[in-house]
């Protein structure tokens, strides 16, 4: 007599059940990331399914630290690399070390994963997938990143942090294959263009706000621990993502524009200088 086992493998009507669910699965995750994170086990806040679920082409994430805002940001990118063959994924942080952290991350995932592309050549700064897929971390120099072009996916890790200079660097890698871009970080004062993009980037970006309170991994009553420990003013950026004036700082943010007027005709010009 056949064992239970061997007569469910061998049973051609479960075979082919099965066979249309994993099917099925895979048609779902290349529609969405939101079930390759529930497939690798990711317990998703709301915020976090709503970037997954999200076809802007440019997303900002302000977020408190330790709010998950790296991992949903990995997902996305072995997503990216997984169900877009031959895509280009680029990582840019203001220093390697960071790349390279969330460049673990995506390795971790993928490991977790038998069926996704194999790992066809890996090294600490670049993956390349049996798709022709790449995943590369960057180091925080606008001297030596530049030369990529098709960017698919090109992503800023503590982008309050990145010198503009570098941003404006990598921009142009999406212009041709409009690529996405996303920015994440928690503030780090009223300057950048980070801050820039968050307080004036417009509708076409998509804008994801989350603090330490909306955090459930986050108990409020170490957080007012942590308030007493640091302060209010590292405690409202950190934690509470407000964009801060510098603690050095003579004059606040909001004097100085409300200094500035766009209807005041200039006393001067250049043209007029150089004569």
């Amino acid at each position: 007599m056949l064992s239970e086992r061997q007569s469910y493998s061998s049973n051609p009507i479960l075979i082919q059940a099965t066979l249309k669910a994993i099917e099925r699965r895979r048609e779902e995750e290349a529609r969405e990331p939101v079930f390759l994170a529930e497939r690798v086990g990711f317990e998703m806040d709301s915020w976090q399914k709503d970037v997954l679920r999200s076809q802007a082409q440019q997303l900002i994430i302000l977020a408190s630290r330790q709010s998950g805002k790296s991992l949903v940001t990995s997902l996305l990118a072995l997503w990216t690399a997984i169900y877009k063959p031959g895509a280009l994924v680029l990582i840019l942080a203001p220093a390697l070390r960071q790349s390279q952290l969330m460049h673990r991350t995506i390795r971790q995932l993928h490991a977790t994963l038998p069926d996704a592309p194999k790992l066809y050549e890996e090294s600490a700064l670049r993956i390349e997938l049996s798709n022709g897929s790449q995943i590369v971390a960057l180091p925080g120099s606008e001297k030596t990143v530049r030369g990529y072009s098709g960017v698919d996916l090109l992503i800023c890790d503590e982008a309050a942090r990145v010198p503009d200079e570098l941003y404006q660097a990598v921009r142009p890698m999406i212009a041709v294959s409009q690529g996405r871009i996303v920015l994440l970080s928690s503030p780090f004062g009223r300057r950048g263009f980070y801050h820039d993009v968050g307080e004036n980037g417009g509708p076409a970006w998509h804008r994801t706000k989350i603090t330490a309170y909306d955090c459930p991994r986050i108990s409020r009553e170490w957080l007012e621990q942590e308030r007493k420990q640091i302060g209010d003013f590292w405690f409202t950026q950190e934690y509470e993502c407000s964009f801060n004036d510098d603690v050095s700082a003579v004059f606040r943010y909001e004097d100085i524009m409300a200094a500035m007027s766009h209807d005041i005709e200039p006393q001067w010009s250049i043209a007029n200088a150089l004569r």
